[in-house]
């Protein structure tokens, strides 16, 4: 009698080119969201808010710097954490506790507070880290989320962060105490801010990049064009001569002066269009000066910049430019809307 052949696995379904989309539906994502909003519920409702207080009257008093560590997701949290103080002018850094632990430490003196984040309190660079930071002085603080952690107990100061659960279905993943970390760091970051009379011009002056620094530290004479790219002419020019200086300065009008420079009026390619409709032939011997505005909205080196763009926006008609003149009514610049936007206001 032969022998039977060996039994062998049936093969493989060789695998999809195009797997089929996945789906989730709306109820699940709203269900989701409605459980986070009911965990950061639990974190306000439960929240010690003589802790709170006491954390940032101390962060408030400190007259170092303010330095902020963690690992992982508590890590980046603490991070920026520091970067949002620094943008409020506060002395404040990031401290790596694997970096610290090589020389970063160093950094550290007795004026200076470190603020730990932990939610298990039980991270052990952090601990390690404690006695380091001792020998140097600095007064310590955890920001936990665990009941009598190793951490807590190690500090000068403790902030304990309530926590329902994790949004993960297995409570692993730090979504939810990542999330009232975040929550918890910048409330307190804009309490101290409320505390040392930030100023909005203050504040704008460290976002000099941004919309809102531009717009609280632009003046008009920054941004405004000036010699030669202005497009000047005489009263008694004539508009057919001044054809070619309408259109090559990009300004879309042409700033009349007498021979001391004086502002006398404005003749934009809307006054050339409605000249040249209500006129027709005879526009070849009109001068400038004979249809130009003689009261243009103009406007002083001095002005902030976003003030420029509100007076080109106003009522009755808005209008493209403002010319910048001085005290005396003499011409000095153009300041444009292209040329606003161009700057990032």
């Amino acid at each position: 009698m032969g022998s039977l052949p060996p039994s062998q696995d049936p093969p493989s379904p060789p695998p999809e080119k195009h797997p089929r989309p996945q789906h989730i539906s709306e109820t699940t994502l709203l269900n989701l969201f409605k459980s986070q909003q009911n965990h950061l519920n639990y974190f306000f409702r439960n929240l010690d808010f003589s802790q709170a207080l006491s954390f940032t009257q101390t962060l408030l008093n400190f007259r170092g710097t303010i330095f902020f560590s963690g690992v992982g997701k508590s890590g980046f949290v603490a991070n920026k954490i520091a970067q949002t103080l620094v943008s409020l002018g506060i002395r404040s850094s990031f401290l790596s506790p694997l970096d610290a632990l090589h020389g970063d430490i160093g950094a550290l003196s007795s004026a200076d507070v470190l603020v730990l984040f932990s939610k298990s309190g039980s991270t052990e660079e952090l601990l390690r880290l404690v006695p380091c930071v001792r020998a140097k002085g600095a007064y310590l603080i955890s920001v936990t989320s665990v009941s009598n952690n190793a951490l807590s107990n190690a500090c000068d100061m403790n902030v304990h962060l309530p926590l329902e659960r994790e949004l993960c279905p297995f409570d692993l993943a730090p979504v939810t105490s990542t999330a009232i970390q975040m929550v918890f760091g910048d409330t307190v970051a804009i309490a101290l801010m409320g505390a040392r009379n930030l100023t909005k011009e203050q504040y704008a002056a460290n976002h000099p990049a941004g919309r809102i620094g531009k717009s609280l530290i632009f003046k008009v004479k920054d941004v405004m064009k000036k010699q030669p790219e202005l497009p000047i002419c005489k009263e008694g020019d004539l508009i057919k001569d001044q054809l070619l200086e309408l259109t090559r300065k990009g300004c879309g009008c042409l700033l009349v002066i007498d021979d001391e420079y004086h502002l006398l009026g404005t003749f934009t390619d809307g006054d050339l269009r409605r000249t040249l409709d209500a006129n027709k032939e005879a526009i070849f011997n009109l001068t400038v000066g004979e249809m130009c505005n003689r009261e243009p909205r103009t406007i002083g080196p001095e002005a902030m910049a976003v003030e420029a763009m509100q007076k080109m926006e106003s009522s009755p008609s808005p209008v493209q430019f403002l010319p910048v003149i001085d005290h005396q009514n003499i011409l000095i610049g153009i300041v444009t809307l292209h040329g606003l936007v161009s700057a990032g206001l």
